[in-house]
């Protein structure tokens, strides 16, 4: 493990726990060279699919865009880091739980968006609306009144 100080490819691990998500390892360790401490989590490589992109390109899974595109949506909403990292295990494990070797990344979108769509409208929104692309105007609205529509559903219930 690299040093985050001084560069030395050596250290040793002073403390380890299990991370607050219980799927980590959380590893105090202590850099050799320049004895400044730093923590590093772990987490075991699982069997994720590779991602074919809409161009046909594939490339490997990768948790950090869903989480960065899900902080995006929800930037200035009431909605916690944690909370976000918790969609991002469950959207993970959900692709790695249907074992397929390759996903589109259109599936991993409806899936982001799906959480989305139960957790805050605005983020739901604002994700629909940059990885939908729409056309114009109308399809934006008709977007919003289904939206609409399915909260007053809620509220009836």
């Amino acid at each position: 493990m690299r040093c985050p100080f001084c560069n030395h490819l050596e250290s040793k691990v002073v403390d380890s726990r299990l991370g607050k998500d219980k799927d980590t390892i959380r590893r105090r360790r202590e850099c050799l060279s320049c004895k400044k401490r730093f923590t590093t989590s772990e987490r075991a490589e699982d069997a994720l699919p590779s991602v074919i992109k809409k161009d046909g390109r594939r490339e490997p899974f990768n948790r950090l865009k869903i989480f960065n595109g899900l902080k995006k949506a929800c930037e200035k909403r009431p909605i916690s880091i944690d909370l976000l990292e918790k969609i991002v295990n469950r959207i993970e494990l959900y692709f790695q739980e249907k074992a397929e070797r390759e996903v589109k990344s259109s599936e991993i979108g409806e899936k982001v968006m799906e959480e989305l769509h139960r957790l805050d409208g605005v983020a739901y929104v604002r994700f629909a609306s940059v990885y939908r692309q729409f056309k114009d105007i109308q399809e934006f609205m008709d977007e919003l009144k289904e939206l609409l529509g399915n909260r007053e559903e809620v509220k009836k219930k």
